[in-house]
């Protein structure tokens, strides 16, 4: 139960902190996009917390856990703070292009596309977390949990699914939005998460056993094909 109250007051805080966002930004609470939005995001966010609850409690308490950690090393502390920013910074110009300065002009359908993509990225993010149980929030080596390296699933395609999950998950938040500016930041984030994905791979290469050889066997890191 008190996980389960953690994780309804950490969606209360963080989706009410990106209203806050999103509609200071848009400058008004007219605006369709950021309740599309909202409403999509917190109705996903409690089904699949409340599933992961009964499936995963483990990796949940991991996911709730803050965004700096004692044993996270000093990079990934300092690369999330750009990673923050450009996410909630990104939430902020994209209600303010659609809502506020008009910039963007999108045909409601294209924002309905969106949702189908938005939808699609969390299903991937969650079959990420799913096969992966130690899917951390932060850059560490979860020792208590007996991590070990995973091998299958999205994992047998790229090295780090969630994180090929976020660019569509971006991608996807824009079109809600209905910013076409908003797409800006999934190259920007690609280019943070390839920084952060060096860091990653440092500490899982001189920490995890069989990493180095999964390493090798699967070729691509973020995008397939790409890199």
């Amino acid at each position: 139960m008190g996980l389960v109250l953690n994780l309804l007051a950490q969606t209360i805080v963080w989706f009410g902190l990106m209203g806050a966002i999103i509609f200071g930004a848009a400058g008004t609470i007219d605006y369709t996009g950021g309740w599309l939005y909202l409403g999509v995001m917190i109705a996903i966010s409690v089904v699949f917390g409340l599933h992961m609850a009964r499936v995963d409690p483990g990796l949940l308490r991991e996911r709730l856990k803050p965004p700096v950690q004692k044993d996270q090393p000093l990079a990934d502390k300092l690369v999330l703070i750009p990673i923050l920013l450009l996410m909630f910074g990104g939430l902020g110009l994209m209600a303010a292009d659609a809502a506020r300065w008009h910039w963007s002009i999108m045909p409601p359908s294209v924002q309905w596309a969106g949702c189908g993509l938005l939808l699609a990225a969390i299903l991937f993010i969650y079959w990420t977390m799913r096969t992966n149980s130690f899917a951390a929030p932060v850059v560490k080596i979860q020792r208590d949990r007996g991590q070990a390296v995973i091998t299958t699933g999205p994992y047998a395609i790229v090295r780090h699914p969630l994180y090929f999950g976020a660019l569509f998950y971006i991608a996807g938040t824009s079109l809600v939005l209905g910013s076409w500016w908003g797409l800006v930041a999934v190259p920007s984030l690609a280019l943070l998460l390839g920084i952060r994905i060096g860091i990653e791979e440092k500490t899982l290469r001189t920490g995890l056993d069989g990493y180095d050889d999964y390493a090798r066997r699967v070729r691509w890191r973020l995008i397939p094909l790409v890199w």
